[in-house]
């Protein structure tokens, strides 16, 4: 039995970054869904609309992370079953 040992550590490099990639892609998910608005203790309603923004963008970004893990994966079990 031979190993081709460049070919093994080519798919372990890879598995390596596209692990990491995909934990920070989750991670930024995480992230982007957890922010909450930063309100204003008296409840003036000018400074919650000015703040609605900013969390929104934040949500459609952890959404779209969201989607490329869940892209990723569907791929992955493509490769797989295919």
């Amino acid at each position: 039995m031979s190993i081709d040992w460049a070919s093994l550590g080519q798919v372990f490099g890879v598995s390596l970054v596209v692990t990491v990639a995909m934990v920070g892609v989750f991670t930024l998910g995480i992230v982007g869904t957890s922010r909450k608005p930063q309100g204003t203790q008296d409840g003036a309603a000018g400074a919650a609309a000015a703040t609605t923004a900013p969390t929104a963008v934040a949500r459609t970004g952890a959404y779209a992370c969201f989607a490329l893990c869940a892209a990723a994966v569907a791929y992955g079990i493509y490769l797989i079953v295919a």
